[in-house]
């Protein structure tokens, strides 16, 4: 497989993500709301979402295996490796690409652990902790990847 299909599937990956990101705000916005009804349909579209990213980075583990023997690299390299090693001008598109999946994988794990919380307290203290802001840290927590490694 070529980079540019590597980089195109990158691509698809970093949009579901971003949907993902969507969803578990809407759900969020579910859960303050206190309207139970339309709880599980917002967790129906997070799971879907979810399954649809495990597709996606089963190929992108498939494309990189298919052009990792042709840059001299082992069978499963890293989105870093392969960034590292990459020729002009992917090597930055890699990096990039990398950047973009690891804030998206912070900012899912936040929102996630959030919605958690919520779901535990109850919608009062959901809505409470949307009027002062306590859903959304300014800073971000560890790295806890969605699935596969950067």
């Amino acid at each position: 497989m070529s980079l540019s299909e590597i980089s195109n599937v990158l691509w698809r990956e970093r949009r579901l993500l971003d949907l993902l990101v969507f969803k578990l705000e809407e759900e969020q916005l579910v859960l303050a709301s206190g309207r139970t009804r339309w709880l599980s349909r917002a967790a129906r579209e997070v799971e879907t979402i979810r399954e649809e990213i495990k597709r996606i980075e089963l190929e992108r583990a498939m494309a990189v295996q298919g052009s990792a023997a042709e840059l001299g690299m082992p069978d499963s390299p890293s989105l870093r490796e392969l960034a590292a090693i990459a020729p002009a001008p992917w090597e930055g598109i890699f990096a990039e690409h990398r950047w973009a999946l690891l804030s998206l994988t912070r900012e899912i794990d936040t929102i996630t652990k959030a919605n958690r919380a919520m779901r535990r307290r109850g919608p009062q203290a959901a809505r409470s902790a949307l009027d002062t802001g306590d859903v959304m840290p300014d800073r971000l927590p560890a790295l806890r990847l969605v699935g596969g490694a950067f």
